[in-house]
């Protein structure tokens, strides 16, 4: 049976002696010192460990059962549910207006990641609830969020997204949902919708669907896309529910992970729908819904990599296999542990410099949005949306790939169903692709985002690298290991947009065949600048007399391993952006 103990030691790290959230000034910070922060994340791991947990390996060995149209949640999920929502777990960052405890954001994320990494298919229910709630609190009309937002607060209701149809996925324009004017000012929708998570299950008495759909004569492709609600139950003036809409569940789809996670086809027929924001605008509205379930997804990579890691170790320390090479270090028994190995060593450092270093780009990145809206900084919400790509890209990328080096660990054991290691391959394997496919990501952040306000993110991103190494500099033990390995991934990084720059112009794909590359060699560099950044933090609290030693010298080490081993595969990313697009598209498509 695997384990989880949610990381609080780390967590409390990272939000205090990286980001030292309680002395920023962004309204509500104020209030998460260590003690209340604390408090928070210790209960979320009990939550995580006790309750959600326990039914991970149930989830996916049940999975959800469609019958006579109801659909049903594993055994244990429907009284998780209610914990969550006792507990005030769904509510905590949402307007105290509609029911929630206005907590920042940065807040709502760290008491998230335990809940995920124990069970990341039954958090998507309250997630893709939270990402409704936050598309109808930003575009919706008073009315709407009056009538929705309470509930979605609660999760007594629960809500959906749904883009994806079958014959079209990333190419929304593509999209044949249609949405007829009614004299009542309400569309009636007319579509099927697939792939759509916690489309349908029997945790909420009512469902919320966020559904895109094609206003009759409305302008052709992307430019005609539109934002509707659209209830599973129809809402009557009074608040309460009215009879059934138009919308059913066509299927569970048969996936390759997150079994405990209804995965729906939804059919609307005739469903009747509430316009969102502007007609025509519905990309603009379900953005502020995907941008955050963006950086939900990166989060989900490194969750999975973390519950993963946790047991490599134990299992490692656990596991007698072979002696040491350098002389046995269990004597009395018949063979060392494996942790003893360095190729095991190695493995394991991989997993816990990426997955430290990834939480701390995370909540890094949470950080920018709440000084993005709290203090509507322009430049934090610049330089967010430049990182929105990265955190979901580079992040599921390494957490699937770590996943499996995890199960690596455990041989044979980790490749059969008892030892629970091939959920956290398999559960990971989804984030790459949903929330736009990491090539999606790849050339959002090459395409778009780099060129977004002139460039200007991008230059505050390395003027930001600039500036720490330049004020750090007489830190020796930071410039050798930390400053020098940085500055030259940041010139790596440099090199290549400025390649684009020079030859994306004369063609596009040689941009566009160095995009995943770049996506890489950044996230990289921002794991980099969070490992620096951590380094200083731990020397700092070294040198005002910690009493956990422990914890900061193994922090440096681990940040150390980071820059010598990991972040010099910018140089490798630089030189395949080099090439250009020739060898990408050399072969004709029958060629293939």
């Amino acid at each position: 049976m695997p384990i989880y103990t949610a990381p609080v030691k780390d967590i409390q790290f990272v939000l205090h002696d990286l980001l030292k959230i309680s002395e920023q000034d962004i309204a509500g910070f104020e209030d998460l010192d260590r003690d209340f922060t604390g408090a928070v994340v210790e209960e979320a791991g009990k939550v995580a460990t006790a309750v959600l947990h326990p039914l991970n390996a149930v989830g996916d060995r049940e999975g959800c059962v469609l019958e006579n149209g109801v659909v049903r949640t594993p055994a244990g999920f429907k009284d998780a549910f209610e914990q969550m929502k006792d507990g005030g777990w769904t509510a905590m960052d949402c307007d105290p207006a509609y029911g929630g405890q206005g907590l920042p954001y940065v807040m709502h994320t760290a008491a998230q990641e335990p809940f995920v990494s124990a069970n990341m298919a039954f958090n998507m229910y309250q997630g893709l609830t939270h990402g409704a709630y936050s598309a109808i609190y930003a575009h919706g009309s008073d009315d709407q969020k009056q009538t929705y937002l309470p509930k979605l607060t609660t999760c007594e209701w629960t809500g959906t997204m749904n883009l994806t149809e079958p014959h079209c996925g990333t190419d929304l324009g593509l999209m044949r949902t249609k949405a007829v004017p009614q004299d009542d000012g309400s569309y009636k929708i007319t579509g099927q919708k697939i792939f759509i998570s916690a489309g349908d299950h029997d945790l909420a008495s009512n469902i919320i669907h966020l559904v895109l759909a094609k206003i009759q004569g409305g302008p052709d492709g992307i430019k005609g896309v539109s934002l509707f609600i659209v209830p599973k139950i129809m809402v009557n003036d009074d608040g309460s529910l009215g009879a059934r809409n138009g919308v059913s569940v066509g299927k569970i789809e048969e996936k390759m992970g997150i079994h405990g996670n209804a995965t729906c086809v939804m059919n609307y027929d005739d469903a009747t729908g509430f316009l969102v924001g502007e007609a025509h605008k519905g990309m603009r509205a379900m953005f502020t819904m995907m941008n955050e379930a963006r950086l939900g997804v990166g989060l989900q990579g490194y969750a999975q990599a973390e519950s993963a890691y946790q047991n490599a170790v134990a299992y490692a320390n656990d596991r007698l296999q072979g002696r040491a090479v350098t002389g046995a270090e269990n004597p009395d028994g018949p063979a060392d542990p494996l942790i003893v190995h360095p190729d095991i060593r190695r493995n394991l450092m991989d997993q816990k410099s990426f997955v430290e270093g990834a939480r701390a780009f995370t909540y890094w990145g949470a950080y920018l949005i709440d000084r993005a809206h709290r203090n509507s900084d322009k430049d934090a919400d610049g330089l967010i949306s430049l990182m929105t790509p990265v955190i979901k890209g580079f992040l599921t990328d390494k957490g699937f790939e770590y996943a499996t080096a995890a199960q690596q660990v455990y041989g044979g054991h980790g490749y059969i169903e008892e030892w629970g290691m091939s959920q956290y391959a398999r559960d990971a394997r989804i984030a790459m692709i949903y929330e736009g496919a990491n090539g999606i990501q790849a050339l959002d952040l090459v395409g778009r985002k780099l060129a977004l306000d002139g460039g200007k993110h991008v230059m505050a991103f390395f003027e930001m690298i600039k500036t720490f190494i330049k004020e750090n500099e007489a830190n020796a033990a930071l410039h050798k290991d930390f400053l020098v390995p940085l500055k030259a991934a940041s010139k790596d990084l440099q090199a290549a947009g400025m390649y684009f720059m020079q030859n994306g112009m004369k063609n596009p794909n040689n941009a566009l065949s160095g995009s995943y590359d770049f996506m890489h060699m950044m996230g990289h560099v921002c794991l980099g600048l969070m490992w620096a950044r951590m380094a200083k933090a731990a020397m700092e609290a070294l040198e005002a007399g910690a009493s956990d030693t422990e914890f900061y010298e193994t922090k440096i080490a681990t940040g150390r391993y980071y820059m010598a081993r990991q972040l010099p595969a910018t140089a490798m990313h630089l030189a395949r952006i080099n090439t250009g697009a020739d060898t990408v598209m050399a072969l004709k498509a029958a060629h293939f």
